[in-house]
């Protein structure tokens, strides 16, 4: 059971997501910068960045990517405060551990991603950033994080889910 998501943390979360769907575009780039910019070789677990040489500054693969991570993370702070969990299409979920196993990522690459997003996030707000944000917006991840980790051991060994059989 997720920490308690309180009225305050998910009204912090839409407020700053409806600040950036304005600056999609750049705040993609800047977050994948951000990416590449703590962990180099992660350049290559991304189809769309693995053939070039740089960030794409148009790269429409890289802005839907970046899109997806923002959207799913808010939407995960939506559903923590009405469910008290993260509940993601089980498709969807499916979809993204074996994605995710595919690719090759492990336990430490989520907290580059969870330090990009919060780089990016607060560099987006500006003033309007607090402690407290950062708090909402954290926790909305970690809790998207550990969903899509338990898929990923779903993905990565399929067997050991199978009931015995009789």
């Amino acid at each position: 059971m997720a920490a308690t998501f309180t009225e305050k943390q998910e009204a912090l979360v839409k407020e700053s997501w409806e600040l950036m769907k304005q600056n999609i575009q750049e705040l993609s780039l800047h977050f994948f910068t951000t990416i590449l910019e703590i962990a180099p070789a992660a350049k290559g677990m991304f189809s769309f960045l693995r053939d070039s040489e740089e960030v794409p500054q148009n790269n429409p693969k890289l802005k839907a990517h970046a899109v997806k991570v923002f959207k799913m993370t808010c939407e995960s702070a939506i559903q923590l405060r009405e469910k008290g969990e993260v509940v993601v299409q089980e498709s969807t979920l499916s979809y993204l551990g074996a994605v995710h196993v595919k690719s090759g990522v492990i336990d430490p690459h989520f907290e580059v991603v969870k330090e990009a997003l919060m780089r990016t996030i607060k560099g987006a707000v500006g003033e309007k950033w607090s402690e407290e944000m950062g708090c909402a917006w954290g926790e909305a991840y970690d809790q998207l994080a550990a969903a899509i980790k338990a898929e990923m051991k779903q993905a990565a060994c399929p067997a050991a889910q199978e009931p015995p059989k009789a």
